[in-house]
């Protein structure tokens, strides 16, 4: 059996207004009758309605003790069942005594009337303890599925950031051999133009203060510092082509959305035409849908060696895209990649469309 500390105590005057208040309330219609009677009576019931009332008290602590929360079902009731039976002995002979007193009962003494008279008060005592019990676990239920809750968006939190940092090492390796290479080849200028761009890069996509979700504007300005990054790189054998409506540059898409996806352009594409090439970019918004749709030139002899420095396994940022989009849209997104016979790549993208405020200008830098 499952033991009872799963439930919260409730507080005193929660318990008291929730479990006994309905009681108080029976005592107190039923003490409506003897409105007319004199004085000696209605003082005899209202001590009766506080002697019984007052039983609650010290079963409330009784309720609240760790080691009876401990207890399995089958063990704790008996307990409960004793504790209630002798507190309904107590009020009942005190309500009683004081009858006897102020000459509501005479004497002699009658086991009858307090025997007769405990039951029901036990039976309320025992209803106080399953209310109190009752809504105790309710109320412990409800933390552990607002606890659960939390914890699996903590969670998800934990997996969209750490997705999101899995871009950085692979695009870091191969910016670093392209560098290297600019050095090697005395492109000092070259370099230090990469070495700018990639500072103004990494600082932006390790921003912890970032949504998860940004404008497509913003993610387009980031995007551009990659693409800065790629084109001294590839100099004139790059071409980049936007084509962004208005309504699109507000749509909210996941941060570091795009510059995998064209990372994965230029380097299975791009990179592997002797002439170069170019990427397009578009994103439109119909239907309450944002689609946007990345295409880029590639290469139809798929064993075309690399440059120097540059890394196999694009299937890595794809599947680092398709997750998060998962994570954050679950089923009402759509992610494909269509590759030709030539070699040309087209990936579309679909997500619901949410207008987001834009956090900064680039978006009339972009349509300019």
């Amino acid at each position: 059996m499952r033991n009872l500390v799963r439930s919260t105590p409730l507080s005193l005057p929660m318990t008291l207004l929730v479990g006994w208040g309905p009681c108080i309330l029976a005592n107190g219609i039923s003490a409506l009758a003897v409105i007319g009677a004199p004085a000696r009576e209605l003082w005899f019931h209202a001590f009766v309605l506080l002697f019984y009332s007052s039983a609650a008290l010290p079963l409330k602590v009784v309720l609240r003790l760790p080691w009876l929360r401990q207890l399995g079902l089958e063990k704790s009731v008996p307990l409960l069942a004793a504790a209630t039976l002798v507190l309904a002995f107590a009020a009942t002979m005190l309500g009683y005594a004081f009858g006897l007193h102020v000459g509501e009962f005479k004497p002699p003494f009658q086991w009858s009337y307090v025997l007769t008279g405990m039951q029901s008060i036990w039976f309320l005592l025992m209803v106080f303890c399953a209310m109190d019990l009752g809504i105790g676990y309710y109320l412990a239920t409800q933390q552990e599925s607002r606890r659960a809750l939390e914890a699996a968006a903590l969670r998800k939190e934990a997996e969209l950031r750490a997705l999101r940092y899995q871009l950085n090492p692979h695009f870091l390796f191969n910016t670093l051999n392209a560098i290297s290479t600019l050095v090697v080849d005395r492109r000092t200028n070259d370099a230090t133009r990469m070495l700018a761009r990639l500072g103004d890069f990494l600082r932006a996509t390790l921003d912890d203060d970032k949504a998860h979700e940004v404008a497509l504007a913003d993610e387009l300005s980031l995007t551009e510092h990659y693409l800065d990054i790629e084109k001294v790189r590839f100099g004139d054998r790059l071409a980049i082509s936007l084509r962004i409506g208005p309504e699109a540059m507000r749509a909210a898409v996941p941060y570091l959305l795009l510059q995998p996806l064209v990372e994965n352009a230029i380097r299975h594409g791009i990179a592997r035409r002797r002439q170069g090439g170019r990427v397009d970019m578009a994103a439109t918004v119909a239907d309450g849908r944002l689609n946007i749709r990345i295409f880029n030139e590639g290469n139809a002899h798929p064993t075309a060696n690399l440059p120097t420095g540059w890394t196999e396994p694009a299937s890595i940022g794809m599947r680092n895209v398709r997750e998060r989009l998962q994570r954050l849209y679950a089923d009402d997104h759509r992610l494909s990649m269509r590759v030709t016979d030539d070699g040309d790549c087209l990936v579309l993208i679909e997500l619901p469309f949410k207008p987001m405020s834009v956090a900064s200008d680039s978006d009339r830098a972009l349509l300019a």
